[in-house]
């Protein structure tokens, strides 16, 4: 995919659907959910993907009465589902079930939080035709994409706002941008104003820089690149679905993109130092790996450093959204409070 130079205005424009290669993974629909339409809720959600935000969103649209459903990747995590309280089953994506994809038209809401597939694409995206006979003359009203910052490259520590020309220097981050088109172009066959949340780096309970060090994970290949980074946006996940059920609530204006960050892009590593003082002041005895032990990898290249500071001011303006935690102070502070010991937590 081709984008540099292009405005953002430009490639969502774009008449062109994206189709994408066969690629062996699996999604899962929680049928029992599906089971329940015939209730009196008007509000029912599909969510592509029942990942970390999947998740948090599901069970704060659970508390509010809607029917939701969702899918999963693989059997582990289909159990780790079930025991959370969600029934899902697999689903073979290259070998869709099209009366499963018809049960689409029956939701009212459709949120797409699955990564593209490095060499592939987006794996769902390669049964756009199926897709949309599945949701065409069907009840939707809403479809959204979650989407990353990364597509805007490094733009050399300058503040990005949506209208910044997009320019995705890695695979995975030019993939990002073309499952954005293909998704768009979709809602727009069906009449739908399409959404796109570009997201900063999502953190939340279980999944924060306190969880890291309590638990001595080693760090993720996308934690070591971003350890040289002046800048790296970042976002609660309860600021995530906020915004999320703002564009629910909200009528549509039209806009296609939003950046979802909070107000501090402040460093990876001083984030890790805060982290710390929260879990030695509320556990002095307990051991913790110092930092400086760990391996980071040399930036070699400018394009490894991915400079930028992401503006939320259109987040804020458009969809009312006041940030629970503007901020990783309080955003880890809320965390490391709600953790009663560190031995039990998993």
């Amino acid at each position: 995919v081709t984008v540099k130079g292009m405005e953002i205005g430009q490639i969502l424009a774009s008449p062109i659907c994206f189709r994408h290669g066969n690629v062996q993974r699996n999604f899962g629909i929680s049928l029992s959910a599906t089971q329940t339409l015939s209730t009196k809720s008007e509000n029912r959600m599909f969510i592509l993907g029942m990942g970390f935000v999947g998740q948090t969103l599901a069970r704060k649209l659970q508390n509010q009465g809607w029917v939701v459903s969702g899918t999963c990747t693989t059997y582990v995590k289909k159990k780790k589902l079930e025991d959370m309280g969600f029934h899902v089953q697999l689903f073979d994506a290259n070998q869709p079930d099209l009366s499963i994809l018809q049960l689409l038209r029956n939701y009212t809401h459709f949120l797409v939080s699955i990564p593209p597939v490095v060499g592939i694409g987006d794996p769902m995206l390669q049964h756009e035709e199926l897709i949309r006979s599945s949701l065409v003359n069907g009840g939707l009203q809403w479809l959204c994409y979650l989407s990353s910052t990364s597509v805007y490259g490094d733009c050399d520590g300058e503040l990005v706002d949506e209208d910044y020309p997009t320019n995705p220097e890695n695979e995975l981050a030019k993939l990002r941008l073309s499952s954005e088109q293909g998704w768009s172009c979709l809602a727009h066959h069906l009449g739908l104003s399409p959404l796109v949340f570009r997201l900063g780096g999502i953190y939340g309970p279980g999944r924060s820089a306190v969880d890291t060090l309590i638990k001595q994970k080693p760090l993720s290949e996308g934690q070591k690149r971003r350890k040289h980074r002046k800048y790296t946006s970042r976002v609660h996940v309860d600021d995530i679905c906020q915004a999320l059920m703002a564009t629910i609530d909200a009528p549509s204006s039209h806009r296609v993109i939003y950046n979802i960050v909070d107000d501090d892009p402040a460093p990876r590593e001083e984030v890790f130092e805060y982290a710390r003082k929260l879990v030695e002041k509320k556990w002095p005895g307990l051991n913790l790996q110092p930092l400086e032990q760990k391996v980071w990898p040399i930036v070699k290249s400018r394009n490894e450093r991915s400079e930028k500071r992401v503006s939320n001011a259109l987040m804020k303006k458009e969809l009312g959204v006041q940030l629970l935690y503007p901020d990783y102070k309080s955003g880890l502070q809320s965390i490391i409070d709600q953790i009663q010991s560190p031995f039990l937590c998993d």
